[in-house]
């Protein structure tokens, strides 16, 4: 036994040595899955209250509730802010400074939440209006695993633009295990979004959709390569995934690839691999697809 804890204590340090991050002394804290996944529920609960908040509530009794669920919400997250920001790059920071960039964090997401409310009520339209399926908005609420994963990522990017990405990524990896879905935060995403079915769709960091866009299942937004960066690893952050305009429809299986632009008001069909830009009111299916990659006898 005591062996085994001495060779792994020598390839922890080993391996300490080797990163570029100054791993420092003592124990990093990570963000809670748990606390987080809660903080969506109390701010889903304060957005919807009569329909995500608890059984019986009344009508009579919403604000105080919705107080209530921004309350608990503002403090589980500000210890979650603190966490992140700590571990990272705020080691030195004095803890004054740090708590009045929490808390300023908060101040703006506390401004923002109705303008969040509103744009979920039009991804919500968008879902009812959108699936012949929908009897009801509230089978939307309780049965569409898309909405629930859209109010994920609206929070989540609230997080991933205020400066705190890893929060906003477990948030997202929350939505993810529940869902199917797979939206990474810093995904830009107009109004009126709806993924129908929803299972295995991927959306990578830096798309760009517009608004009224629908989704449906196993639909990837993906990068078509990757660019070196420093010590081996890849480079970060730059633009790599499509950009959806407005009005577009991408059915299931579709794989759109690339810093590539689908125009407004096109539709993309079915298991389509799609590597170029398209103009807007394009109609892109397989055998259009096919058509191209066997013109003239190729491949017969």
């Amino acid at each position: 036994m005591d062996k085994t804890v001495a060779h792994l204590r020598q390839i922890r340090l080993a391996w300490r040595q080797k990163q570029t991050v100054d791993w420092g002394a003592g124990r990093k804290e990570l963000p809670s899955k748990d606390n987080l996944g809660r903080f969506v529920e109390d701010i889903s609960g304060a957005l919807f209250p009569m329909r995500l908040g608890p059984p019986g509530l009344k009508e009579e009794r919403e604000d105080e509730f919705v107080k209530e669920s921004l309350g608990r919400a503002f403090k589980l997250l500000a210890v979650q802010l603190e966490v992140e920001w700590v571990a990272r790059d705020f080691k030195e920071i004095k803890r004054g400074e740090l708590s009045d960039r929490i808390n300023k964090v908060l101040g703006w997401l506390l401004e923002v939440l109705p303008e969040i409310r509103e744009t979920l009520d039009r991804d919500l339209l968008a879902a009812y209006q959108g699936d012949p399926a929908a009897r009801s908005i509230d089978e939307v609420f309780a049965c569409y695993p898309g909405f629930r994963a859209v109010i994920h990522h609206r929070l989540a990017h609230l997080l991933h633009e205020a400066g705190a990405p890893l929060l906003a990524r477990v948030i997202s990896e929350v939505a993810h295990s529940k869902t199917g879905i797979d939206i990474h935060p810093g995904a830009r995403i107009g109004p009126g979004f709806f993924i129908d079915h929803g299972t295995g769709v991927v959306i990578g960091e830096t798309t760009i959709i517009g608004e009224k866009v629908r989704l449906y299942q196993a639909v990837t937004l993906g990068s078509k390569g990757f660019r070196p960066g420093h010590s081996g690893e890849l480079a970060k952050g730059y633009p790599r995934h499509p950009i959806v305009e407005d009005d577009v429809v991408i059915y299931a299986g579709a794989t759109v690839l690339g810093r590539i632009t689908i125009g407004r008001g096109s539709t993309i069909g079915g298991n389509v691999w799609l590597t170029r830009s398209v103009p807007p009111g394009s109609h892109v299916t397989q055998a259009h697809a096919s058509e191209k990659l066997l013109g003239d006898g190729a491949g017969i």
